[in-house]
């Protein structure tokens, strides 16, 4: 949950005018019955398919490629790079030799000068790009020839540990892009990369068609079309699923359980980083008081949210990095405990009234808990927290509303959100938790603000010693537990249901944003029809 773009489509209502118009294309035309054609459908879509606004920044942009790629194990491959960076022994120098011969899809060459332009706009304050904090640590980027091949060299500010990792980046042509208003622009809408599928057509809020690209460095697919057919609706995507309007579907977990007998389909199942909280916002004059944000930490049943919400599908969320994470800080583990909240409560002067609820000075402990329209795993989610609050004498009011409502109240009112990055702890707990990002778009929509939570985020982004860096993260997971900022959840699994046509299918480790760029169709280009 880093950038709107992704939230305003998710919450879009699905009208039957829209359903008819992404419906997948017939037998006759090249249709979801053709072994090379795929019609996928997922809940959301871009506003931009521009990497110069954060589109494909974690790669798997089917249009764009980085300097390197993760594979199905997250680890980092070459891409446009011939082979991973020579690194400096001080660690601030980067040094990358382009891939030969690769064009982008206009048939123009990739040069090095593409991915200076490209790191650059990112970083320049005029565009638009709300994740620019994610290469704060580059201090210049420069293209350079050396033995006959383009190199890119990056200098860095200070070592940065998973430095590599940010360059998954996907490279925009100069040529095109150079010309227009980064934030404006139509390559926005009509990009170029170098990728293996090209934008065929794009109907905003209906569907997104994808061609081989036949010039692909890497190989022509066989997969030759895919769509991505929009449907905000979680029961109409799995019922235009079981009909065979959809080769395949990112559905909840207790949809996706309906299709276990079904023959000829096969479910997915990709454990992720992505977590529900509920932010708690310092403003707020009830969810700003420590005593509270403690008191509903000890409250929730995070185990009964993944049974009952998640049927299984999950893990309970005791901080922001899961527990099979090598950075995740033993011990912090915690189960419901009514009683360690009502004391902590009673402690603070927060006083049960007549009603049950608790009230300090005039101040009722109660407040408004937003969720995004049509999101039932969210509503259940909020529901429940509302439930477990209610029991230590908390009134929490659970409301839907669209982004578009949610995000001017967000300095006031709880959320229940998402969020969750893969590849290093500094990818998601940065923009998460940093008070220098407070109010920052989505990034600390809590406005979290502990110095020495600052202080482990920024050691960790800094230090090159990993046990210096495994040292900040379990400070960090240790002081959210006694200031919480958050109230975390559950991590949840990430479940996609699929005719089984194909091979080479997989899924990875996956961060929050996800069924449009993740997803077994993280590796589409590979995948080989069954004979």
């Amino acid at each position: 949950m880093t950038t709107r773009r992704i939230r305003r489509a998710a919450v879009a209502a699905a009208t039957l005018t829209a359903l008819a118009a992404c419906s997948a294309p017939t037998s006759g035309d090249s249709g979801s019955e053709a072994a090379d054609s795929v019609v996928i459908g997922v809940a959301s879509e871009p506003d931009t398919l521009s990497p110069l606004l954060g589109y494909g920044k974690d790669g798997n942009s089917k249009i764009f490629d980085g300097l390197l790629a993760r594979d199905g194990d997250l680890q980092l491959r070459p891409a446009l790079a011939k082979a991973l960076p020579e690194v400096a022994a001080d660690g601030l120098t980067y040094t990358y030799t382009l891939r030969d011969g690769v064009e982008f899809s206009d048939g123009e060459p990739l040069t090095a000068k593409d991915v200076v332009f490209t790191y650059q706009t990112v970083l320049d304050e005029k565009t638009n790009n709300t994740n620019r904090s994610e290469l704060d640590a580059v201090k210049s980027v420069r293209a350079v020839k050396a033995n006959g091949g383009d190199q890119v060299v990056f200098t860095l500010k200070y070592p940065y540990a998973p430095f590599a990792g940010r360059t998954v980046l996907p490279i925009v042509p100069e040529h095109v892009a150079g010309g227009q208003d980064p934030n404006t622009g139509s390559f926005n809408t009509k990009p170029i990369g170098t990728g293996p599928y090209v934008l065929s057509s794009w109907s905003k809020g209906e569907k997104l068609t994808f061609k081989s690209n036949p010039n692909y460095w890497g190989g022509v697919p066989k997969v030759k079309t895919f769509t991505m057919a929009v449907i905000a609706d979680d029961n109409v995507r799995a019922t235009r699923l079981r009909s065979g309007d959809l080769d395949g579907a990112i559905l909840p977990p207790y949809l996706a359980a309906t299709f276990k007998s079904d023959e000829g389909m096969k479910t997915y199942d990709a454990k992720s980083y992505d977590f529900r909280t509920v932010t708690l916002p310092t403003e707020n004059k009830v969810t700003g008081d420590r005593a509270i944000r403690q008191a509903l930490d000890a409250a929730v049943d995070r185990k009964a949210m993944v049974d009952k919400i998640l049927d299984g599908a999950g893990r309970p969320a005791y901080g922001p990095l899961p527990v099979d994470d090598p950075s995740f800080a033993q011990g912090i583990e915690r189960e419901q405990d009514l009683g360690k909240a009502k004391r902590l409560l009673e402690q603070a002067g927060w006083k049960t009234g007549g009603d049950g609820i608790r009230a300090k000075g005039g101040q009722r402990a109660a407040f408004t808990l937003l969720y995004p329209s049509g999101d039932k795993v969210r509503q259940d989610h909020a529901l429940a927290y509302a439930s477990d609050a209610k029991k230590a004498g908390i009134q929490v009011t659970v409301e839907s509303a669209t982004w578009e409502v949610i995000e001017p109240r967000m300095k006031n009112s709880a959320v229940l959100a998402g969020f969750g990055s893969t590849g290093d702890p500094d990818f998601g707990l940065y923009t998460l938790l940093h008070s220098s990002l407070a109010g920052d778009g989505f990034n600390n929509m809590a406005r979290y603000d502990n110095p020495a939570v600052d202080r482990a985020l920024d050691t960790g982004r800094r230090s090159q010693d990993p046990a210096t860096r495994e040292a900040a993260y379990t400070t960090l997971q240790r002081e959210l537990v006694k200031n919480p900022g958050y109230t975390f959840l559950t991590h949840i699994d990430h479940l996609y249901v699929l005719a089984d046509r194909w091979s080479g299918l997989t899924t990875q480790l996956e961060p929050h944003e996800h069924g449009f760029a993740s997803g077994p169709w993280w590796n589409i280009e590979d995948w080989q029809p069954k004979k």
